[in-house]
């Protein structure tokens, strides 16, 4: 079986600046990826050129097994993006925007699934607006059902949540997951890292044009994120010298970290030796952020 997606070396150079580094990428059929990295990273630039919207360099782009230089219009039909900008036309209605949108894929008799794409995405009483009549969110909406309408096997989602309401977020991503349940591959690049490490089961992160971190989302977790004790301590109450050697203080509180759950206890044994009154305790888990911001100051290093 195919993979969904198969980079080889790819490289591209925009004049002197080098936007892609020799990346190598495989993503299995039926995965939820993330692909992730600060601005100027290149994740646009890669996502463009397995759209076939730019040449590389060297290397090679596939997506079900269709190369996406020598069978353009073949891998482009397994893919659907949703870009970053809101770019539409004017002068249509949301439904004649996808229907039209069908046309360049050729498909005709589409009006069910249509229907049913206007409806998950919460579309319905818009089907007969004119897209310069919607708000940014619903046209944001649209950018998606425009990706999906010809049910691409693979679909890529660039920043789809930037600037949009909480509705449109979880409306988008009930959608998205119940096609990722039906097999399709999803991959998306966001700075809503909490988004990324709820959906996503591998991640890649990009800097400078190369792939710095590849592994699963658990994973980059135990690697490179820690947990954290947070205590509040009653009236009077001070950290034996042990545990304030180690700790950090944050907004009244003390936090310390740990690596280990069996430090929670060793932790607590010395607080309750020291009678150390606690008003308030919690167990922080790792975060993604955290995993990001380690493995680019590695990189920097």
């Amino acid at each position: 079986m195919h993979p969904a997606i198969r980079i080889n070396s790819v490289t591209k150079h925009f004049g002197a600046t080098l936007a892609l580094a020799g990346i190598d990428l495989e993503i299995a059929q039926g995965e939820f990826f993330g692909l992730l990295g600060p601005n100027g990273a290149g994740k646009t630039t890669l996502i463009s050129a397995l759209a076939g919207l730019i040449r590389v360099d060297s290397g090679s782009l596939a997506v079900m097994g269709h190369d996406v230089q020598s069978a353009y219009r073949s891998a482009r039909r397994q893919l659907g993006v949703v870009p970053q900008e809101l770019v539409f036309d004017p002068f249509f209605t949301v439904r004649e925007t996808l229907r039209m949108q069908s046309g360049y894929y050729g498909i005709r008799n589409n009006a069910a699934w249509i229907d049913e794409v206007i409806e998950s995405l919460d579309l319905g009483d818009k089907a007969a607006a004119s897209m310069r009549t919607l708000s940014g969110g619903m046209k944001r909406r649209v950018l998606v059902a425009q990706a999906l309408v010809h049910r691409p096997p693979v679909i890529v989602l660039d920043e789809p949540t930037a600037g949009v309401d909480v509705e449109l977020r979880q409306t988008l991503w009930r959608f998205i997951r119940r096609l990722n349940g039906e097999g399709h591959t999803i991959v998306l690049t966001t700075h809503y890292l909490e988004e990324a490490e709820s959906y996503c089961g591998r991640i890649a992160m990009l800097k400078q044009g190369r792939i710095v971190a590849l592994d699963t989302t658990a994973n980059l977790l135990r690697q490179f994120a820690v947990h954290r004790l947070r205590l509040r301590l009653a009236v009077g109450g001070e950290l034996p010298p042990a545990l304030r050697a180690r700790a950090v203080e944050d907004a009244g509180c003390w936090v310390l970290s740990f690596a280990d759950f069996a430090e929670v206890e060793v932790m607590l044994a010395q607080l309750r030796e020291a009678r150390c009154p606690i008003s308030e305790i919690n167990i922080g888990q790792p975060e993604l952020e955290e995993a990001f911001l380690a493995v680019m100051q590695r990189d920097a290093e």
